[in-house]
């Protein structure tokens, strides 16, 4: 077996068979991990307490929700507005579409049918404590709707378009399974956390634990979750992960 020594003066000879590009092997190596930092993004973030639905499966939510995202998503720029909304967002975990001091994103509505609705109190006292609530999944649509989502929606919570807090940290590492006849709906156990997070807070791998809270005042908050379809739901044009959002609720804080 040739020793080190020997490896590095053939490839350090102009003979050596194949000259080794260091460039193109970081590259590559990069390449192949992307999808597993991707995919450690995608269950990072979401402040989810529970979910009221059976057929929850404590399974990973599937890698290709991000294994095609460019490699300069992430960062703190706010998602891009219009109708390519929809196909962009797929390319990030839901809960870094809207970020810390960007316009929250405008997302178009769910290829299936679905929306989701938040329900949370009306008024709650200012402070750094969570809020419990809940989020509603609905199928609008005239057909029944089955797949999965993930274990809970990221919830953002903004002012006048512009976001003041969403959902961050450790994602709980289960789906839940979809089985919507028209009309019927299941439901999300959510929180949020009246404060507010900077730029900076998006590039840590959870938001620092003394955050300011809010100023007084009223406020929106909206959810937003993918749907994976099951294969039988899937048409040719549709794309494989459909990102659901519905409308703002306003809260009062203060």
């Amino acid at each position: 077996m040739p020793s080190e020594s020997d490896l590095r003066n053939l490839f350090a000879t102009g003979s050596a068979p194949n000259t080794l590009d260091a460039k193109r092997v970081i590259s590559r190596s990069r390449a192949r991990r992307l999808p597993k930092q991707l995919s450690a993004g995608a269950v990072g973030a979401l402040a989810v307490t529970g979910i009221g639905v059976a057929g929850f499966q404590s399974i990973p939510f599937s890698q290709s929700a991000v294994s095609t995202m460019d490699q300069s998503a992430g960062t703190s720029e706010a998602a891009p507005e219009g109708s390519g909304d929809a196909l962009m967002a797929k390319r990030i975990p839901a809960e870094q579409i809207n970020l810390c001091g960007g316009g929250l994103a405008e997302v178009s509505s769910s290829f299936y049918g679905l929306q989701l609705d938040v329900a949370f109190p009306e008024s709650v006292p200012a402070g750094t404590a969570p809020v419990v609530g809940a989020v509603q999944l609905t199928n609008l649509s005239d057909v029944r709707v089955t797949g999965s989502t993930a274990a809970g929606p990221a919830i953002t919570l903004s002012q006048n378009g512009v976001v003041k807090w969403h959902s961050n940290g450790v994602m709980l590492m289960s789906i839940a399974a979809v089985d919507l006849a028209p009309g019927e709906s299941l439901e999300y156990q959510a929180s949020f956390t009246p404060v507010q997070c900077e730029t900076a807070d998006d590039l840590r791998e959870s938001f620092r634990a003394d955050l300011p809270p809010v100023a007084a005042g009223v406020y929106d908050l909206s959810a937003l979750i993918y749907f994976s379809p099951d294969d039988t739901m899937v048409q040719t044009g549709t794309t494989e992960l459909d990102l659901v959002s519905g409308p703002l609720a306003p809260v009062t804080i203060g």
